[in-house]
């Protein structure tokens, strides 16, 4: 059994591999031709399972009997914000959506408010479709979002965030420990309960 992870986000294909380095796993484009998946859930769940069964239902169906699909859609929610950005973290600055310009326009909600702090946690809902059929799992890290970026290491909101029990955000924190506390990891984590059975049965 191998895994396609379905995002053309290369720092989520590395995390991925990071953790799951007992499978044997595949970004899409080297799987298939990437195309574009609209994602019009309203919930980390839907989109994740959007992503994941437009790329199995993709595949050969050779490709079918030899691989899972792996998907992750994740973001930060700003309880102070009702939840903002949420399932929008990737496109919250609008058309053509950076990383930079996401934070950007977060921090400039957070100064809106005079606030330097304020309670957020971020989430991961990890889908997995395969010829058995599709399923979910999530993650979550709870913390705080900080009014300014700090750090070099990581992507997305990393560099406001800062986890519950630390007093750096993920982007300063080192990739072994972000491995071990991030959303992504728990979502990651419960999601191989679901891998190790769908396993014994591709080993048939």
């Amino acid at each position: 059994m191998k895994i396609i992870v379905a995002t053309g986000n290369k720092n989520k294909v590395k995390e991925i591999k990071d953790f799951y380095k007992n499978y044997e796993i595949y970004a899409l484009d080297e799987i298939i031709k990437p195309f574009e998946i609209i994602e019009n859930g309203d919930s980390f769940a839907k989109n994740a399972l959007i992503k994941a069964n437009a790329v199995f239902d993709k595949l050969s169906n050779q490709q079918k009997d030899e691989f899972i699909v792996l998907s992750d859609d994740s973001g930060i929610c700003v309880d102070i914000l009702n939840g903002e950005p949420g399932i929008y973290s990737a496109r919250y600055s609008g058309e053509n959506a950076t990383d930079i310009k996401n934070r950007q326009k977060l921090i400039s909600k957070l100064n809106e408010l005079s606030l330097n702090a304020t309670p957020a946690h971020y989430t991961a809902c990890i889908a997995i479709a395969c010829k058995f059929g599709s399923y979910t799992t999530h993650g979550w890290m709870y913390g705080k979002i900080i009014n300014e970026e700090r750090g070099e290491n990581g992507f997305g909101y990393d560099f406001m965030f800062i986890a519950n029990g630390f007093d750096k955000t993920i982007g300063e924190l080192d990739e072994k420990t972000k491995l071990k506390i991030s959303h992504r990891s728990n979502g990651l984590r419960n999601a191989d309960f679901i891998i190790q059975s769908l396993k014994k049965y591709y080993e048939v």
